[in-house]
């Protein structure tokens, strides 16, 4: 079996990368590395070979092996274990919204005493900026085994009104409004700005500025459930290593 798609998902932690953010690096779409991550897909060669010459990594490594956080530090890349390179990041208390605290949080989002008292988790993150977490409920962001599942914790960047239309459409983000909190995909429009699901056969909502109290852009997603793995691919590898060996000549 290959190891690849545990290996990148890896890797993309360890950068604090979302989906999105690493699949534009590499010219993918979000959902082609999700199935990649999830085992469910395997990569064309040209990307393994992009993905292990920019992480300087050896491809039989990337494929073959399930290396582990402390391996993926000793490649040649901007992570390094070197003491006097390495910035220890302070770890940034993110307040999370769970279940039982979204009646409260819709009344009382605003108080300062209230977010205090939230459960909190600990992330190394930017403490510039202020995020919230928040625990998926239901399938509504998720589509064909791709996307936010029940117990999956999302992570948003607090957005200000003034930049709601600098958001790119299709921008993942937790809404907070006088009834409910949301997560969706973010549109902008002459109708004012429209909230869409990932699930089929749920109606768009249609917001004003004033009618969304709060909103969050989302940049990491903490996954609750272990992705099933895949078959063997062991006639892609060698193919792979047939081609290398050509590039070689």
């Amino acid at each position: 079996m290959s190891f690849f798609g545990r290996n990148i998902k890896k890797i993309r932690s360890l950068k604090l990368l979302s989906q999105q953010a690493f699949a534009e690096v590499f010219d993918l779409k979000r959902a082609t590395l999700g199935a990649y991550e999830e085992e469910r897909s395997e990569p064309k060669i040209d990307t393994i070979i992009k993905i292990a010459n920019y992480f300087s990594i050896p491809i039989d490594d990337l494929l073959t092996k399930e290396l582990t956080i402390n391996q993926l530090l000793k490649f040649n890349t901007n992570l390094t274990t070197d003491a006097d390179q390495m910035e220890v990041a302070a770890l940034t208390k993110v307040p999370i919204i769970l279940p039982e605290c979204v009646a409260d949080y819709l009344n009382h989002h605003s108080k300062k005493n209230f977010i205090a008292d939230l459960p909190v988790m600990s992330l190394p993150i930017s403490n510039e900026k202020i995020f919230r977490a928040y625990t998926v409920t239901d399938l509504e962001m998720a589509n064909q085994d791709v996307g936010f599942y029940p117990n999956d914790v999302v992570v948003g960047e607090l957005v200000p009104k003034s930049a709601y239309k600098k958001l790119n459409n299709r921008t993942p983000v937790i809404v907070v409004t006088d009834t409910d909190i949301l997560v969706r995909r973010f549109f902008s429009t002459d109708k004012g700005y429209v909230l869409r699901a990932d699930h089929k056969g749920i109606d768009d909502q249609v917001f004003n500025a004033k009618q969304i109290n709060e909103l969050w852009r989302i940049r990491y997603v903490f996954y609750k459930r272990i992705p099933e793995t895949s078959g063997e691919i062991s006639d892609q590898i060698n193919l792979l290593r047939m081609e290398i060996e050509k590039l070689k000549k």
